[in-house]
């Protein structure tokens, strides 16, 4: 039996901050979302799931069941808590031990933060529409904390050498920001091709946040590694978790 296989974040979090992203190894589903799906709404066997899920707890020593969210590309955020109904939600914070913020990813960018006295944390889900519609200034102000106290850390997303969109995306972040220029190359078919990371640092810097880490990941090309709706629209998800201990 394989173990969940984990990737630890590379950020000088505090001692009291603790954070993972999932792999694709170390579960029990299989065929296409072989094999450590944690989504309960993509089509994969619930028992497998329940089983991810279970592991995922016990491999972490997770102080509870991760708050899950329904996401739906959006930019609310709620106080990390375990519910029998997820809420629907793109982000969430805790300032306290006992209770782990996760997004789940198949492409769209996993943002998570911390304050730099480690007492309080957040997880966002910030595809384009999230980032363009403000997921990352709504996740700092519910943090409650100056963002120059934070710590921003970039997860496994989608590369920009795989991430065509047309010029109504484009558009969208030019009315947010003209410098986001910068994050879009033209393609020969007359669209073009979107950073999610540069298009996230530019908003993080922005907002005021200075400690930003991660990005450079290659969610599509890195099949064994990680799961991607892109490349396959039938397929499982990653889950990207920081808490307080």
């Amino acid at each position: 039996m394989t173990d969940p296989q984990y990737l630890p974040p590379d950020w000088p979090a505090p001692p009291s901050v603790r954070s993972a992203v999932t792999l694709r190894a170390g579960g029990v589903s299989t065929g296409d979302y072989a094999s450590f799906n944690l989504a309960t709404h993509v089509g994969d066997d619930p028992v497998a799931v329940a089983e991810n899920r279970r592991r995922l707890r016990e491999s972490l020593q997770l102080p509870a069941e991760p708050a899950w969210l329904t996401q739906v590309h959006g930019v609310n955020v709620v106080a990390a808590r375990s519910q029998d109904v997820p809420p629907t939600a793109d982000a969430s914070v805790a300032k306290a031990p006992g209770q782990v913020c996760v997004v789940m990813t198949a492409d769209c960018l996993p943002v998570l933060f911390c304050d730099r006295a480690g007492t309080r944390v957040g997880a966002a889900h910030a595809g384009w529409r999230g980032l363009v519609g403000g997921v990352l200034e709504q996740t700092i102000g519910a943090l409650e904390t100056p963002p120059q106290n934070l710590l921003a850390w970039l997860g496994p997303a989608i590369e920009q050498d795989a991430f065509e969109v047309g010029s109504e995306v484009r558009d969208q972040f030019m009315a947010r920001d003209a410098g986001n220029a910068a994050a879009f190359v033209a393609n020969a078919r007359g669209r073009w091709q979107a950073d999610l990371y540069e298009l996230a640092r530019r908003e993080l810097t922005r907002l005021g946040v200075r400690s930003i880490y991660g990005g450079g990941f290659n969610v599509f090309a890195d099949d064994e590694r990680f799961f991607s709706y892109r490349r396959q629209p039938k397929t499982g998800r990653m889950a990207t978790l920081v808490w307080l201990v």
